[in-house]
């Protein structure tokens, strides 16, 4: 059973917006569907699903799920997955904060997560720099 990844920076002086911006062209040119919450005081969700052979992998409800919180000083990055949220973009973070936004996958997930998390770490640490 694996969880989620936490990433933190601190110092950094990095555009949230920018970054999230970033991860999504990053997510959409590796063939995943993305969509966003509207960002708020808590942060703001990305999720990113990839139809194909990830069907077979991983239930056609689920997504990598991206969430960003914090200032530009002081932020957290929470990669996982989680369940493909119809209409995110209207949800309220707040919401999905009581939800269970990140889910425990089982190992046919968590091999194809783990992938797909460790490229998408390097990508986000590059993108902070």
């Amino acid at each position: 059973m694996v969880g989620e990844k936490v990433l933190h920076f601190q110092g950094k002086g990095t555009d949230l917006g920018n970054l999230q911006s970033q991860i999504e062209s990053y997510l959409k040119n590796d063939g995943f569907t993305v969509q966003s919450s509207k960002p708020s005081d808590h942060g703001v969700v990305i999720q990113a699903k990839k139809g194909g052979f990830l069907r077979g992998v991983v239930d056609a409800d689920r997504a990598m799920t991206i969430m960003l919180s914090g200032s530009p000083a002081d932020f957290t990055v929470r990669i996982g997955v989680g369940k493909w949220l119809e209409h995110l973009a209207v949800a309220a973070v707040e919401t999905l904060l009581i939800s269970n936004l990140f889910l425990v996958v089982d190992v046919a997930e968590s091999a194809w997560n783990l992938e797909v998390e460790d490229k998408l770490v390097k990508a986000i640490d590059s993108f902070v720099g």
